[in-house]
């Protein structure tokens, strides 16, 4: 680009010593010939004009402070905007009359900042309180929990005697309705006897009425009711009997059979849980 830039003006120096020296030599024998008109003296004028938009054409294209060069000799035919694209030019002045600043600690600022910054730390505490929520909530007892954390049983239905089987919690529960027999065999056995010694009346509310987990305390086996050696529940798993108070008296098994939590509601309703 600089080599063609220099050939250029080169070759621009020698055409304007040439026209300079033909334009010098016309004058000269035209004011030799003794016409004084007007015409023959315009034609050096047209021809350097010529000159001069030729030049200004070839300056136009290498220089880079066009814009201001160009307003000097008389440029100014384009909008700036095109004259900028086309030759562009490194002095660039902005207009910031737009573009008002404050400085830092303004007071008449003070109100939007505090405004925005309470407003912020509202929202992040609106939010940490709402996952907190969440957060209990998720951790709490869904309704399905709940409606089988406890069960009713109608207790009008079942003959002296008999036990029923009611599931609570995933867990069978025996309910049983002693006679006056079972009663009062239950309240003769020796506590000594017992591997864990239990009185009857610790384990019910009602004398007719005994309530269990009917899981065995050996390994989880579900006993059989009305069965074993006296008369209560009988494991066939590992051969754990137990009596009509649902105590261990034979087998592996270490305790008692569980007695759960419970209430009468009324006479004849039953609340387990």
């Amino acid at each position: 680009m600089l080599r063609v830039a220099g050939r250029r003006l080169f070759s621009l120096s020698q055409r304007s010593s040439t026209a300079t020296s033909l334009a010098v030599s016309r004058d000269h024998t035209l004011s030799d010939g003794g016409n004084s008109s007007s015409s023959p003296r315009s034609a050096p004028s047209s021809d350097l004009s010529h000159f001069d938009s030729y030049h200004r054409s070839l300056i136009r294209g290498f220089s880079s402070q066009v814009l201001t060069q160009g307003n000097e000799v008389g440029f100014g035919s384009e909008p700036a905007t095109v004259e900028a694209v086309k030759t562009p030019n490194s002095k660039i002045v902005y207009d910031d009359h737009n573009h008002e600043r404050y400085p830092p600690g303004d007071p008449s600022k003070r109100a939007f900042a505090y405004f925005v910054l309470s407003g912020g730390r509202f929202v992040y505490a609106s939010v940490l309180r709402l996952l907190v929520l969440k957060l209990i909530v998720s951790m709490s007892a869904s309704k399905d929990v709940l409606a089988l954390a406890s069960l009713e049983v109608d207790l009008g239905s079942i003959e002296p005697g008999t036990t029923v089987t009611v599931k609570w919690r995933g867990k069978p529960v025996f309910i049983r309705r002693r006679t006056e027999d079972d009663i009062k065999l239950a309240n003769s056995v020796d506590l000594g006897s017992l591997r864990d010694p239990q009185e009857d009346s610790v384990r019910v509310k009602n004398p007719e009425w005994l309530v269990v987990v009917g899981v065995c305390t050996h390994l989880g086996c579900i006993p059989l009711p009305n069965a074993g050696d006296y008369g209560g529940w009988f494991c066939p798993c590992h051969g754990s009997h137990y009596d009509i108070s649902g105590r261990i008296r034979k087998g592996p098994a270490p305790y008692n059979l569980e007695v759960p939590t419970y209430s009468f509601l009324e006479e004849n309703k039953l609340l387990i849980g």
